[in-house]
């Protein structure tokens, strides 16, 4: 196009302005526009009828004309009409393009595409949006591991100077991370900066989780994630350079980061001063920085953290501590002076929930131990977050304080983002117990927003058939007594014998503490064992035949963990004592304690010990029946034996014990976060015995390793355990699976 406006200014300038002088013109038209208005042409032409038109003055508005990038062609005539002269602008229209389509997307369908176009049909060609969108889909393309994606637009116009536009792509394979290294790190190795980062180097299972895609804007964060590392060390003005990427024969990537670790820093005297609600040296205790230690940032921000804690435990919701730092070079050390701003102590006005578009407001109330008018504690509302979150209903949960109507008052904000509590689900599987088997469940954890759970459940299998409804209110008409109860049609096919269960229990509780709740829980079952083979011993022999219970469970829970889907803190103790003989056939007295704690370690790994001890004993001249008694082995117990294959035997057969106690120790470390997988190892280690045998006499060993996955279909369990002392009748090593509760 340019070409042809200075052939056009030349041939003016030979032929009409061979004078070189202006000349002046009459009219300015424009011609060859169809679908363009003249008037939005003529609005960016700055030459007007009767002016001296110069060269120059032609030129600035042919420019200001394709600037409106509606044309790729514009000419110049200089007419005379009864002498007058006629400037006419002569345009050649770009094509209007009726439909953009695209060939070879598959990784990134039209859906995700489409938003990245900057131009809307039908419209006018614009070159320059062309670009811009062609830019979008290339980093859109980047974004998913695909640098060498080629896009090539094509245009096709028909005799209407109407068009189609296509991008023709190629998408190529998805092009991963091989090496990320670094230069001028002493500090840290490799894989400790590698640990610190979002990003990371591709592996043996990147085709299933994209490990080793660069993404632009998590490398930012990553190189920001450096820096508070070394800033963790006390290198204080450590500098990470951009990250250097290199696309290694459209097969790979190479990423180098460059850093100057700079200067380590110590604390040199630490100071608090402004308002002093204790005395500097109390206050003192709680600054993480002491002088002589590195100068950490972490321990700077827990020191602010603890400070304003203190404060706002007491009211000041408000106060502020701001960090004056004075940094000698030379001895390289850092004086801290923590100055504390206490405020107005603070009252809470009101609270406002928002975000629960089914929970009732009252659900989500009820859990924030603070009332309005009541002062202000962040202890209470560190609690409120806890205690929410643990209801189980919300993906996010954010519980802050802003100001209120004057500064003695702050507003509690609680704004939560629903999830989905209810669950349906019906289809075929396999169980390492059970074999081939067919479930349908319906449950609902949040019915109609009050938070009461209701659960309807089937199974089908090879050798079980298990029915079960169940309801619960863990806030009945509104107050602190939980109320629920079930019933439930159990049959059960083991290697010896039938066993067939109905039944239905009623329960109570209520809060005894803040993290604890009595519970009293009445269950009636009629029970049906039979089919039980001649060769077994006449301990199981004398169980055949119908019998019923009746009994009354007493049961304290203290729950301390962090989260209750998923602990890394905390503990879980249980303690329950049932007596059965509240008519019925069945006479004993049932105790079990148990406990499960959980100990947070670096790099997002948990350590859990896991112990529960129960006995069981007979209220008549009977003994407790085999039904009632201990049988332990298996997923759920001691992993590596079978279930119900670890205990007293009796002429080969297992008959249960009177006494049980086992330990699980495992080591549960993070494997894909996002997808919720877990690995796992374990050493397990109890055993059953009799009356007549001590307890932890001749205790049974186990090892191994498993896989947890928080999957869509509930919590997966995939466990190895390996028998460490095997006797003859019993296997090396048992594999296992469970869907279901996590613990």
């Amino acid at each position: 196009m340019l070409r042809k406006v200075i052939l056009t200014l030349i041939l003016l300038s030979a032929a009409v302005f061979a004078s070189a002088q202006d000349l002046r013109v009459s009219d300015i038209q424009v011609g060859g526009n169809t679908r363009i208005e003249t008037s939005k042409v003529l609005a960016e032409i700055s030459i007007k009828p009767g002016d001296l038109v110069s060269l120059e003055n032609i030129d600035q508005a042919m420019q200001s004309i394709f600037k409106l990038g509606y044309f790729d062609d514009i000419s110049v005539e200089m007419t005379e009409v009864q002498g007058a002269k006629v400037l006419t602008f002569v345009v050649h229209e770009l094509p209007l393009i009726r439909s953009i389509v695209f060939v070879g997307n598959k990784k990134l369908k039209d859906d995700k595409l489409v938003p990245l176009l900057t131009m809307r049909t039908p419209s006018i060609y614009n070159r320059i949006k062309v670009e811009v969108t062609l830019e979008q889909m290339k980093n859109a393309y980047i974004v998913d591991g695909y640098y060498a994606a080629k896009i090539t637009p094509d245009l096709q116009v028909d005799d209407k100077n109407e068009g189609t536009l296509t991008f023709n792509i190629v998408e190529g394979k998805k092009i991963l991370i091989r090496h990320i290294t670094f230069v001028g790190n002493t500090v840290f190795d490799k894989d400790q900066l590698l640990d610190e980062m979002e990003t990371k180097e591709r592996w043996w299972l990147s085709w299933i989780t994209d490990r080793g895609v660069y993404n632009k804007e998590a490398m930012s964060l990553d190189v920001e994630r450096i820096k508070a590392a070394y800033h963790d060390e006390g290198y204080q003005s450590v500098r990470v350079g951009e990250p250097q990427v290199s696309l290694i024969k459209d097969e790979y990537l190479d990423v180098s980061i460059e850093i100057d670790q700079g200067l380590q820093y110590r604390v040199g005297e630490v100071t608090i001063s402004g308002d002093l609600m204790y005395s500097q040296e109390k206050l003192r205790k709680l600054v993480r920085l002491q002088s002589g230690d590195v100068f950490g940032t972490s321990a700077l921000r827990q020191s602010i953290l603890m400070l304003t804690d203190v404060y706002a435990d007491h009211g000041y919701a408000y106060t502020n501590v701001t960090p004056l730092t004075n940094k000698d070079q030379q001895l390289q050390l850092i004086d801290l002076n923590l100055e504390v701003e206490q405020g107005a102590r603070v009252f809470v006005e009101r609270i406002e929930i928002t975000g629960n578009t089914k929970t009732r407001d009252k659900v989500i109330r009820r859990e924030i131990p603070l009332l309005e008018r009541d002062l202000f504690s962040a202890k209470k509302v560190k609690e409120a977050n806890r205690r929410i979150r643990n209801l189980g209903f919300f993906d996010e949960i954010n519980v802050t304080n802003k100001p209120g109507s004057d500064e003695t008052k702050t507003v509690l904000g609680v704004e939560v983002t629903e999830r989905s509590t209810g669950t349906f689900s019906i289809g075929m599987g396999y169980s390492s117990s059970d074999k081939l088997m067919a479930q349908g469940s319906i449950s609902q954890d949040n019915l109609f927003g009050y938070g009461m759970r209701l659960a309807l459940s089937g199974t089908m299998g090879s050798y079980s058939t298990n029915y079960s409804l169940a309801l619960s209110d863990p806030h009945f008409l509104d107050t602190n007594w939980t109320l629920g109860g079930d019933i439930y049609k159990n049959d059960r096919e083991y290697d010896d014998y039938d066993e067939e269960k109905i039944g239905g229990s009623i329960r109570v509780g209520h809060p005894i503490g803040r993290k604890s709740k009595l519970y009293m829980t009445y269950r009636y079952e009629q029970l049906d064992v039979s089919n039980i083979s001649n060769n077994l011993t006449e301990t199981i022999q004398d169980e055949a035949g119908d019998s019923t219970l009746s009994s009354l469970t007493a049961q304290i829970v203290r729950n301390s963990t962090d989260y209750f889907e998923d602990p890394s803190r905390g503990g879980m103790s249980k303690l329950s004592l049932e007596y059965a003989g509240l008519g019925g056939t069945e006479k004993f007295v049932k105790s079990i304690a148990e406990h499960r704690h959980f100990f947070p370690l670096p790099w997002g790994t948990v350590f859990s010990i896991h112990g529960e001890l129960g006995y069981v004993t007979s209220t008549d001249s009977d003994d407790v029946s085999i039904t009632q008694k201990f049988f332990l082995g298996g997923i759920r117990t001691i992993r590596g034996f079978q279930y119900r294959e670890v205990g007293p035997r009796e002429e080969g057969d297992y008959i249960g014990g009177s006494r049980m106690g086992y330990f699980n120790f495992e080591y549960l470390f993070p494997i894909y976060k996002k997808l919720g997988l877990k690995g796992v190892l374990f050493y397990d280690t109890g055993n059953a015995w009799t009356d007549d045998e001590n307890y932890f006499s001749d205790m049974r060993n186990s090892v191994g390793a498993g896989i947890r996955w928080k999957s869509p279909m509930g919590p997966l369990r995939f466990e190895w355990g390996y028998n460490l002392s095997p006797r003859d009748y019993e296997d090396q090593s048992v594999f296992e699976f469970t869907i279901g509760k996590a613990f």
